[in-house]
């Protein structure tokens, strides 16, 4: 099976998600109007944790990129803040049960972060250059959050077509 990467919009991802980004003209001006603020951007969800932010160093990989893992947290949403302007690979999988559905897969651009819904099947962090630096915003928290499914049959994840339009 094999599935093609489409630029990260955030009415294609709202079923898994939300797009993190500063687009369009700011909610607010701040800080003597020196700052604009998009506002509360992201559903957030820690059931009975607390909001944490670790620094994850993940290694790059490349398109063709065979995805062998998904994973869920099935108590807490998860969100993953670039800390450099280069895109990265965002896998998502339909379905809430104790085995994914259909795989999605999305191309961030520079300056975009996304938020996965809590108990949403992903692959896991995927940078496509170095340093694969992000911020990570998830549930801090007693009891098991991770969830991980092997794929029996690995999906291979291809590169747009040249000029793809979001869809």
């Amino acid at each position: 099976m094999s599935v093609i990467a489409r630029p990260l919009t955030a009415e294609a991802f709202r079923p898994f998600g939300d797009v993190i980004e500063a687009g369009g003209a700011p909610d607010r001006t701040i800080n003597a109007g020196l700052c604009g603020r998009f506002h509360d951007r992201a559903r957030l969800d820690f059931g009975d944790g607390r909001a944490g932010i670790s620094l994850f160093d993940a290694v790059p990989r490349a398109l063709p990129y065979r995805l062998d893992l998904l994973e869920r947290h099935p108590l807490g949403s998860q969100a993953f803040v670039p800390m450099t302007m280069s895109p990265f690979l965002v896998v998502v999988a339909e379905g809430d049960g104790p085995v994914p559905g259909p795989v999605h897969a999305f191309l961030t651009r520079p300056g975009q972060a996304v938020n996965l819904l809590r108990g949403t099947w992903h692959g896991v962090l995927t940078p496509l250059a170095a340093p694969g630096l992000f911020a990570v915003i998830d549930r801090i928290g007693p009891g098991d959050n991770l969830d991980e499914h092997p794929l029996e049959d690995p999906v291979m994840v291809h590169a747009p077509e040249p000029g793809a339009r979001p869809a």
